[in-house]
């Protein structure tokens, strides 16, 4: 018996995976298509959880640039999943150019609180270079390599010329830029900005729109691709060992039938398609590619694997029994007074992996308790995923009564965080252009095999946020990226039903 359409298998249930699917099975061909997920739940990197009285986003937490060519926005507003100030048009037309609002409140390591006034004045100096990075977009030659070395030639040409300021103004004011430095590692996804790539940065492109969040979860909107599916779409627990391309494959469950491609699982499961799609992180392929394909990737794809940059940046929630903070604060800042961007320190992480802390943002009020996140990329928040709760606990207690000055400030009630890198199916959380790389590394990243147009087409598609050049890192990007695999292989069906109808 010949097996009905095309057989597809989506690899990762992320959103882009979702994504793919839920493009796929609204197609006429209706191909036979299933979805394996290596772990127990869908959503990928959009992970929701109930604590503390509310949700929690242990991965991706905004909407960034919520509105009309967003399509995450697009789909969270036909699920009903936002209120009427995040689905306004004001709400909509705000250009934040992809920055981080100004905090609420800031403090120092030494106890005191710092002046909006210094911070509104360093915010505009490092968003204005942060901007003037654009000048090298395209540029076959730039002066450095790194968007690092750029900010901080320009910082000390400036500090040059800081020479009103006292000792102590011109030391505060680059510790306020280190804050700044330590926000966009976060932003980036990154260990240091000197990691990346000055030429390609400004190719990322902000959407406009004032980032908003899902009050139900982010999870909510994976879920609803997911329920909108056929049954069982999705096999849970299904870790794939090996994809088998550019074969001739056959399998007793389909006498007559032979597949270019087959997908062996970790549990022994041998499943035969004539396409997949692979949607697993830029992490989970550096450390797996040369074992997680056979044949091996072609040496372009497999040098853009090992060029492009995948770091981490992680979430930490403290649950606290009453607020410390102002009933109107949404975001706390935190200044170490001792650090600078122009001095690389070179101190153990035990001793100071909670400096690259950025601050903690204020969640929504929840039942019973009070919540703050807070935000830690690079090396140190790595660092952070080795140590228990109560150490995490502990050492974030000391730094709030250090910039509080309030000694006796109670501790938090309990911890709550994401670890990313440990993630055995993720190892970090989301891609950034580096030094030795380009936009062209993300192009080759979505290049389908085989490349070279021999055999069967498009047997192994690649999405994810890693395959999109302008929106890499984001929700909206990986979405988009399953929809583009999944219209590649219905343009392609397409074409083979026109080609095989009788001319007249």
């Amino acid at each position: 018996m010949a097996f009905p359409g095309p057989r597809v298998l989506v690899v990762g249930s992320g959103i882009a995976g979702l994504g793919a699917a839920q493009k796929l099975c609204s197609h006429r061909a209706a191909p036979h298509l299933r979805v394996l997920e290596a772990t127990a739940s869908a959503g990928g990197r959009i992970r929701s959880e109930r604590c503390f009285g509310g949700v929690v986003e242990l991965g991706a937490h905004w909407i960034h640039g919520p509105s009309q060519d967003n399509p995450v926005f697009q789909l969270a507003a036909e699920f009903g999943l936002l209120g009427e100030k995040e689905l306004s048009e004001e709400n909509q037309l705000v250009d934040t150019g992809g920055h981080v609002a100004l905090p609420s409140m800031i403090w120092s390591s030494s106890g005191t609180s710092v002046s909006l006034e210094l911070m509104t004045e360093m915010a505009r100096l490092f968003y204005g270079l942060i901007e003037r990075t654009r000048e090298f977009l395209n540029e076959s030659e730039t002066p450095m390599a790194s968007v690092g070395e750029f900010l901080k030639k320009e910082i000390s040409q400036q500090v040059a010329s800081w020479t009103e300021d006292d000792e102590d103004t011109r030391k505060r004011k680059l510790a306020i830029l280190n804050t700044f430095f330590n926000i966009e590692c976060c932003v980036s996804g990154t260990h240091s900005m000197d990691l990346v790539a000055l030429a390609p940065f400004g190719e990322y492109t902000v959407l406009p729109g004032l980032d908003c969040i899902l009050a139900g979860g982010y999870q909510g909107l994976t879920d609803r691709i997911l329920t909108s599916l056929p049954k069982d779409t999705v096999a849970f627990d299904k870790p794939v060992k090996t994809i088998h391309w550019n074969g001739s494959f056959q399998e007793a469950a389909f006498p007559g039938e032979t597949f270019p491609v087959l997908v062996e699982c970790e549990d022994g499961a041998r499943l035969p398609a004539h396409h997949v799609i692979v949607t697993v992180p830029l992490g989970f392929l550096k450390e797996h590619q040369d074992t997680f394909f056979e044949p091996p990737l072609p040496a372009k794809k497999a040098e853009a694997i090992k060029k492009l940059g995948f770091g981490t940046n992680n979430k930490i929630f403290l649950e606290f029994e009453e607020p410390f903070w102002e009933p109107d604060c949404q975001f706390i800042q935190v200044v170490w007074e001792d650090t600078s961007p122009l001095q690389d320190t070179a101190l153990s992480l035990q001793d100071t992996w909670f400096k690259k802390l950025i601050g903690f943002l204020v969640q929504p009020p929840f039942e019973s308790s009070h919540v703050l996140c807070g935000f830690i990329a690079g090396l140190e928040s790595e660092f952070m995923e080795t140590l228990s709760d109560e150490e995490v606990l502990l050492s974030l207690t000391q730094v709030l009564r250090r910039v509080t000055g309030n000694p006796q400030l109670p501790a938090a009630k309990s911890v709550r965080r994401s670890q990313w890198h440990s993630a055995p199916y993720t190892r970090g959380s989301y891609s950034y252009v580096a030094v030795g790389s380009t936009g062209d590394d993300l192009d080759l990243m979505a290049q389908p095999l085989p490349e070279d147009g021999t055999g069967t087409q498009l047997q192994v598609l690649f999405a994810g946020e890693a395959t999109h050049r302008t929106f890499y890192s984001t929700t909206h990007g990986a979405l988009l990226s399953g929809w583009r695999e999944a219209d590649r292989l219905i343009h392609l069906w397409d074409s083979q039903v026109e080609q095989s109808r009788p001319r007249l």
